[in-house]
């Protein structure tokens, strides 16, 4: 297994679990969160689903688990076969395993309990956080070896720590609006938080978010930071731009279950471009001068 062909595998690991973080918005925002009402089997002695949209919907999220097991399974496994192998790698594809372990339990406790908002709230944050185990794994496979740490990166933490509390207002914000996951007419059960309320919190951190980018940005400039780390951060102050714009207009047209849906693509895609910004693997590639460079460092510069 070479350095290539790993970095392949986990990049398909990533691929699927961002597309079970949508797929399962879909379940939520389409009503389709009992459209399977037992687990595993989607209904009592029956396994597939019958042709009726919302049991499709939610039996298709199912079908998409699976994928995922079998991508983070081949990521274990190439981590051992990988020449050379690698204890970080290893570690962190057994991590994407027991995330996904926990994911499959969590979410048949969140159908046997009819879609609980507070067990929904964390299957989504899990969600979250096994995007980012596959997004450290997917980084640190380009480099072989992984380069030493630059001193001095404080400024890092500042963005990686309020896209995380603007995340989980999100989730809050999302847990008492109207999006249950259940069905029209049913009884819909959500968080304790008055939404004008939790949406204000929710927009002040993203606020305070643009804020720190911005002088985090100004501040990279006048220390002349690498290109390529200044460029990973404007890609963040984007994406942090269009989301806040997803936001408030679906905060003021009474939160349409379409730009629910995007808004929740746009959290997981800021969420990747942040640990990437954050993950601290210098010399960044535009640093090294290939013509130059031994030749150890010229097959890392093209592993990544």
């Amino acid at each position: 297994m070479t350095p290539q062909r790993y970095r392949q595998i986990t990049g398909f690991a990533l691929v699927a679990l961002v597309g079970i973080v949508i797929t399962g918005g879909a379940v939520r925002l389409t009503g389709s969160g009992l459209g399977c009402s037992d687990w595993p089997t989607c209904e009592q002695d029956q396994f597939v689903a019958d042709l009726e949209i919302h049991a499709m919907i939610e039996f298709i999220n199912r079908l998409i688990t699976g994928i995922v097991s079998v991508a983070v399974m081949a990521a274990v496994l190439a981590s051992i076969k990988r020449i050379p192998r690698r204890r970080d790698l290893l570690l962190l594809s057994w991590g994407l395993v027991a995330g996904v372990l926990g994911q499959i339990v969590l979410g048949a406790f969140v159908v046997l309990s009819h879609l609980n908002p507070w067990l929904v709230l964390w299957h989504f944050l899990l969600a979250i956080a096994l995007v980012g185990n596959a997004v450290v794994l997917h980084a640190r496979a380009g480099y072989d070896p992984v380069p030493p740490r630059r001193s001095g990166r404080w400024y890092r933490w500042p963005v990686t720590a309020l896209t995380t509390v603007a995340i989980a207002l999100g989730t809050l914000v999302t847990g008492s609006g109207p999006h249950s996951g259940q069905r029209d007419g049913e009884a819909i059960e959500r968080l304790p938080f008055a939404i004008p309320s939790i949406a204000r919190a929710h927009g002040i951190s993203v606020v305070a978010l643009c804020v720190v980018v911005i002088a985090t940005m100004t501040y990279l400039s006048q220390h002349k930071a690498p290109a390529a780390e200044q460029w990973r951060l404007r890609l963040v102050l984007l994406a942090l731009v269009l989301q806040a714009a997803v936001g408030y207009v679906q905060y003021l047209n009474d939160v349409p279950a379409l730009l629910v849906g995007i808004h929740i693509a746009g959290a997981t895609i800021l969420w990747i471009l942040v640990l990437w910004f954050h993950l601290d693997l210098s010399p960044e590639p535009d640093d090294l001068e290939a013509d130059s460079a031994p030749a150890d460092v010229k097959d890392s510069i093209l592993v990544q």
